[in-house]
């Protein structure tokens, strides 16, 4: 068994794909030390079946939910979809629906956040697996990719009020739910891993601010931020000041070049441009860990502890 891991959480998205019973999957991560799990959106319902019983036992403690949950095979409703943002208003509510259906799961469990992937701007193709296609052959300082960045950029910055307005009343109409129930959730609107998906930092303040009262902030995806930064979205050091006082939660994991949710320092050999987030896991009420597969568990424990001793040297700083 590894060192306890304390107020941290570890994302069921590390080892879902290697389990089929929920209770061995929650068992692989408590042996990396962590009292604390966020359940993903696969999480399906026969997973729960075995879950439960740890949570009502205190064997797991529930930190975050992940919308839209439990598993719904479904693309509408999926992680990469308009969900909050359809113009379609029975989609649009049924987004709702299920959104304030995670939140009751995560009162039920006594979880303090659900995480939501809000919507995007829509485009014909994806032009984001386009880009990044570009950036991988040319760099992102090439005419090819600049050229087809630009392009992008222009109809994102043209729909993105309208889009930002269907997800704001989508939030509001929820959060209204969520309240009438009594039910004490944050809901964390995450940044993301595609360039036409919303919100960019500046994009989560102006829902935070249109929403003010209600238990809406962002949830800061580093992984997600490095990218998006990298691609030419957002600058996370320049934005991120708009953001520190409304951070909901976070997930930790670092990129190499566009590829993401490697462990912090360990694999990108890089001790210092992660340091920015620093001050986010600090501020942070939900601090969880959203590593991939391919992440072993020595890795995962040397992570944590570069991560732990880079806090504390900023603390006795």
């Amino acid at each position: 068994m590894a060192l306890s891991k304390g107020e941290y959480s570890f994302s069921t998205c590390w080892n879902i794909k290697r389990h089929t019973v929920g209770r061995d999957m929650i068992e692989e991560i408590r042996s990396l030390g962590f009292q604390w799990v966020e359940l993903n959106y696969n999480v399906t319902p026969e997973m729960l079946a075995t879950i439960e019983p740890m949570i009502e036992h205190g064997e797991i403690g529930v930190s975050s939910l992940h919308n839209t949950f439990p598993y719904i095979d479904d693309p509408d409703y999926g992680t990469d979809s308009l969900l909050l943002g359809f113009n379609d208003e029975d989609k649009r509510k049924r987004a709702v629906d299920l959104l304030v259906r995670t939140a009751e799961y995560a009162d039920r469990y006594g979880a303090r956040a659900v995480v939501v992937h809000p919507g995007e701007v829509p485009f014909q193709h994806n032009i984001d697996e386009e880009l990044k296609s570009l950036y991988k052959q040319y760099g992102p300082d090439s005419s090819a990719y600049q050229q087809r960045w630009g392009e992008m950029l222009e109809r994102r910055e043209s729909l993105s009020r309208h889009y930002l307005e269907r997800i704001a009343c989508s939030l509001e109409e929820a959060c209204e739910r969520i309240a009438a129930k009594g039910w004490k959730v944050a809901i964390g609107i995450e940044t993301r891993s595609r360039c036409y998906q919303m919100p960019t930092l500046r994009e989560a303040r102006a829902i935070i601010d249109r929403l003010k009262g209600a238990p809406v902030g962002l949830w800061y995806d580093f992984g997600h931020g490095m990218m998006m930064e990298r691609m030419g979205l957002y600058d996370n050091a320049a934005d991120m000041e708009l953001v520190k006082d409304h951070i909901a939660g976070v997930h930790i994991h670092e990129t190499i070049e566009l590829s993401d949710h490697w462990c912090p320092y360990v694999h990108s050999c890089d001790m210092e441009y992660f340091d920015r987030f620093l001050p986010m896991i600090e501020a942070a009420p939900v601090k969880v860990y959203e590593l991939k597969a391919a992440c072993l568990p020595e890795e995962i424990e040397e992570s944590h502890q570069l991560l732990l001793s880079k806090l504390e040297q900023r603390y006795n700083t």
